[in-house]
């Protein structure tokens, strides 16, 4: 038990520092590509961070040997989106909020492209229910559908370097942590970093969900729990701790972006792979899981429609999800 709170502890520092270096040599790597800042968020940084959950849903469903290693897959392309939709954006109100007298601010304004991110909502909204829809019926010819949703994410990527209109230099750019002393560091640094930080990111998140499955087990917590409330949040655990960095920065337009980036990954490809494999039935439980991220969702999209959004008002956005945790105890455990 000693070893496991060791390693628990151990990978959540790793999660974090190695975030630290991801995002400073993503940064570094939209610069070279001559990306804006957007577009370096919502591609760059959340394909990178998305990875591993990925990889999890893709060996859970086609190399799954039961029903219920597959349904882990299931349960992955659900609770991804939910926590990136609930506790993410918890996570950017309150890093600002707090925030705020060290970024010299007068007030706790979400200084992004509001009418933008409503549009990645509108759009993560659409096709969320497609694959919610998808989930409560049964057809012969459903895992042809998975198709679809990688053309979706392929349209995505596509507008996304169309329209971005943020320049490379709108965002102020710290030295390359490999090469502090070089002002223009050659891509070979900015790669070698990235992708040193990215491993560093996906050993240490499947370490910490493995100690904290292990964690559950010796609390004697029910493993429907674990596998729907508490993994999701570890294995999200890279993006959230992303967004708190940018946020601490002032960079909350690369943090959203991060995050609507990740959003619309685990809306598409997780879903085509768990659709080509498996029936993609849900269960009640995976059933509430859509229903409170479309809640979510819903209220990010008319606020940022609104405009002029403040950091405290993406606080109890995170409780949606204690509001699932709730649901999820109580069902498993009166059964």
């Amino acid at each position: 038990m000693l070893l496991t709170c060791f390693l628990f502890l151990v990978s959540a520092g790793a999660i974090y520092f190695a975030c630290e270096y991801f995002v400073n040599g993503v940064e570094w790597f939209g610069r070279k590509l001559n990306l804006g800042a957007t577009t370096t968020g919502t591609v760059l940084a959340a394909f990178g961070t998305a990875l591993p959950e990925s990889a999890v849903t893709f060996v859970a469903v086609v190399f799954g040997k039961t029903p219920e290693a597959r349904d882990i897959g299931v349960g992955a392309a659900l609770g991804g989106p939910l926590v990136l939709a609930t506790i993410a954006y918890a996570v950017v109100g309150f890093a600002l909020y707090a925030s705020r007298k060290r970024l010299k601010r007068n007030d706790t304004r979400v200084r992004v492209d509001n009418r933008r991110l409503a549009r990645d909502q509108s759009w993560f909204l659409g096709i969320f229910i497609v694959k919610i829809g998808l989930g409560l019926v049964a057809f012969a010819w459903k895992p042809w559908l998975g198709v679809l949703f990688l053309l979706a994410y392929a349209f995505y990527v596509w507008r996304e370097m169309r329209d971005d209109t943020s320049g490379p230099e709108d965002e102020e750019l710290e030295p390359l942590t490999f090469r502090r002393d070089d002002p223009n560091p050659a891509m070979g640094w900015v790669v070698l970093q990235t992708g040193l930080a990215l491993l560093v990111i996906a050993v240490a998140s499947r370490t910490f969900v493995w100690q904290l499955e292990s964690l559950g087990e010796f609390l004697h917590l029910s493993p429907h729990l674990v596998a729907l409330v508490l993994s999701p949040v570890a294995t999200e655990l890279p993006e959230t701790v992303n967004a708190l960095i940018w946020v601490r920065q002032g960079k909350e337009r690369l943090a959203l972006a991060n995050i609507s980036g990740a959003m619309m990954i685990q809306a598409t490809i997780p879903s085509s792979l768990a659709l080509f494999a498996t029936p993609w039935l849900f269960d009640t439980p995976l059933i509430v899981a859509g229903a409170i991220t479309v809640a979510a969702v819903v209220a990010l999209w008319a606020m940022f429609r609104r405009g002029a959004v403040e950091a405290r008002w993406l606080m109890p956005i995170g409780a949606l999800y204690g509001v699932f945790a709730l649901f999820v105890a109580w069902w498993f455990g009166g059964r």
